[in-house]
């Protein structure tokens, strides 16, 4: 009742070894192909009446398949079990349907993401109360709050990609424990069967589950962040804040109280972590205590599993259509993030500018808080005089920084909740549209020093983002030949430089477009326009660092070494302040193959 979720799996891993056992020279060819069409027949007849296997009666799923098959094909049926075990079927039965799981999960995963960069979009400019120990702290952008669950989600899925790698290592042809007697080619199985791998110690191979522990530890992470999530917008929907509302079906009214609305699916999300993590703990502590090699409690590990995907998929697939629903209350959201005088940070922050050590800034404002409140005001409704009482140093520029948007404006560093760090994340974020012409009308061309400030501003924009190194003027002035821009109506809105390292290498960098016209095709010009330079100047390849390798892929790069860069690391990479935590992707693109080559 459990494993015939894996038939699919088993007749591919079934049809593999079929394969593999005529290239050994223990199956004909005509042998090989009878079996592959008696294993198709069993999948066409399951797909046609699903609940056949469940009613088989078979001990296990591997079992059916032999059944069948014999039925099918006679004994020649029997011959397709020689050289493996069930010990090494169920493993790779299992890797591939958690290997095909997992991109599923991705897949909805990026859904869920893309649902929270589009809220985050579309409530921009909203200002929202930040927390912290739920007690309003300092204003946000409701925005900057979506953008940090992009952020966690974003992780999970890199953690979920991380153990599909280990989990796409094939175990077919260790047998039982000690490796299969036959010479088969386990190697090309496992391509075949679209492995990464084949597993290198056939003991580990048959009794190795820690792929399973990983990705259920991995899930129950992106369990407790949707949880998270959760919990903040049902708090946020309460009668007590009422900053959002939810859409009505994914809600329910009390079966007494007519005017409730209940979060259900997002209770249901937040309660289902706890299962989750559940199911990592109990399937850790079924291993603890295994003897080498196979053991019969390893048929416990597929339940938790299969469960927790179905899990996974659910919460992520009521997130897109919840987040696309919601309605936020501006107008109460912007109040309340005025509201406990949330912005006293700003005043001691307005002392400290004007030579208030932070601990007397500090303290000062901390009385004229309480003067405040002692008052039935907000902090910016006391006069300068009343201020100056308290804190001698203030000055009329004080009421200029305490509104909110002046908060908001002064987060501009990385990571930040001004509005300028929030556009440039939403747009390194942001889906490009396909469009088989560019969007912009724009020149692309090489920078004169007219366009220094415009090329300092967008270095400047994604150098704050993390994107890009910071440059001054005086290195971009030096290197402005180096430079080419796109211009709209006689503004910069984009920008690139060719870095030449030596007669045979040059890098790509300091790639920059506007926000605003992020999708309309102008970096990938950019890149064209230098790397046609490259060519027209013989230089074999070029190269870039990124973080978005996507994007440099469709433009004909691939990955590689850094180290196989050793000019940029010599030049470069030795005076980044990233070198100890560098997370770019080196990519090279040849710009033409020389004649040496």
């Amino acid at each position: 009742p459990i494993d015939h979720r894996l038939l699919g799996e088993d007749l591919d891993g079934s049809a593999a070894w079929a394969r593999a056992l005529e290239r050994a020279g223990v199956l004909a060819e005509d042998d090989r192909r009878r079996i592959e069409e008696g294993l198709e027949a069993i999948r066409t007849a399951a797909a046609e009446d699903p609940t056949a296997v469940l009613a088989a009666g078979d001990e296990d799923v591997h079992s059916f398949v032999e059944r069948e098959l014999v039925a099918r094909v006679g004994d020649l049926g029997k011959r397709l079990h020689t050289g493996r075990s069930r010990n090494d079927q169920v493993a790779t039965d299992l890797r591939l349907w958690a290997m095909r799981a997992i991109d599923w999960r991705l897949a909805e995963l990026r859904e869920t993401i893309d649902a929270l960069v589009a809220l985050a979009d579309r409530e921009r400019d909203t200002v929202f109360p930040g927390y912290t120990h739920l007690q309003r702290a300092q204003p946000v952008l409701f925005a900057h709050w979506c953008l940090a669950y992009v952020e966690m989600l974003r992780r999970d899925g890199r953690r979920l990609a991380d153990a599909r790698s280990r989990t796409a290592v094939c175990p077919l042809g260790c047998a039982a424990l000690a490796g299969t007697a036959y010479p088969i080619d386990r190697e090309r199985l496992a391509s075949d069967l679209g492995f990464e791998a084949a597993a290198a110690n056939s003991l580990d191979a048959v009794s190795d589950r820690d792929f399973v522990a990983e990705i259920l530890a991995t899930l129950a992470i992106l369990a407790v962040h949707l949880s998270r999530l959760a919990e903040d917008l049902i708090f946020y929907a309460s009668g007590e804040a009422a900053f959002v509302e939810l859409p009505d079906d994914l809600c329910s009214g009390s079966s007494i109280m007519p005017q409730k609305k209940n979060p259900d699916a997002l209770e249901l999300v937040r309660g289902k972590a706890g299962m989750q993590i559940g199911r990592a703990t109990g399937l850790l502590a079924m291993l603890k205590s295994l003897p080498m090699a196979y053991n019969k409690d390893l048929q416990e590990d597929k339940r938790p599993l299969f469960e927790a995907m179905e899990e996974t998929s659910a919460c992520l697939g009521v997130l897109p259509p919840l987040l696309e629903g919601l309605v936020v209350d501006r107008p109460r959201a912007r109040e309340a993030a005025l509201a406990s005088h949330a912005n006293a940070t700003e005043l001691a922050d307005h002392l400290v500018g004007r030579g208030v050590p932070f601990r007397d800034a500090h303290h000062q404002t901390g009385r004229l808080v309480s003067r405040a409140i002692e008052r039935g005001v907000r902090l910016e409704d006391l006069s300068i005089e009343e201020m100056r009482e308290l804190a001698p140093a203030a000055d009329r520029g004080v009421f200029t920084a305490l509104t909110v948007d002046a908060a908001l404006a002064k987060r501009a560093a990385v990571g930040g909740t001004s509005a300028d760090q929030v556009a440039a994340r939403l747009a390194r974020l942001r889906t490009p549209p396909r469009r088989a012409e560019p969007a912009v009308d724009a020149e692309v061309r090489t920078a004169t020093v007219e366009d220094l400030p415009g090329i300092r501003r967008l270095v400047d924009l994604w150098a704050n983002a993390g994107e890009n190194l910071p440059r001054t003027d005086e290195e971009i002035l030096t290197s402005i030949r180096d430079f080419a821009v796109a211009t709209s109506d006689g503004r910069v809105v984009g920008c690139g430089a060719l870095w030449l390292y030596t007669p045979t290498l040059a890098e790509i960098r300091s790639v920059g477009v506007d926000p605003d016209l992020h999708g309309g095709g102008l970096g990938s010009r950019i890149v064209e326009h230098l790397a046609e330079i490259a060519t027209r100047l013989r230089v074999e390849r070029v190269f870039v660092l990124t973080r978005a390798p996507r994007f440099f892929e469709r433009l004909g790069f691939r990955q590689t070494s850094v180290n196989g860069l050793p000019e940029k690391i010599l030049k470069d990479c030795a005076r980044c302040p990233k070198k100890h935590c560098c997370d770019e992707i080196a990519m090279v693109r040849t710009t033409f193959e020389s004649d040496q080559a």
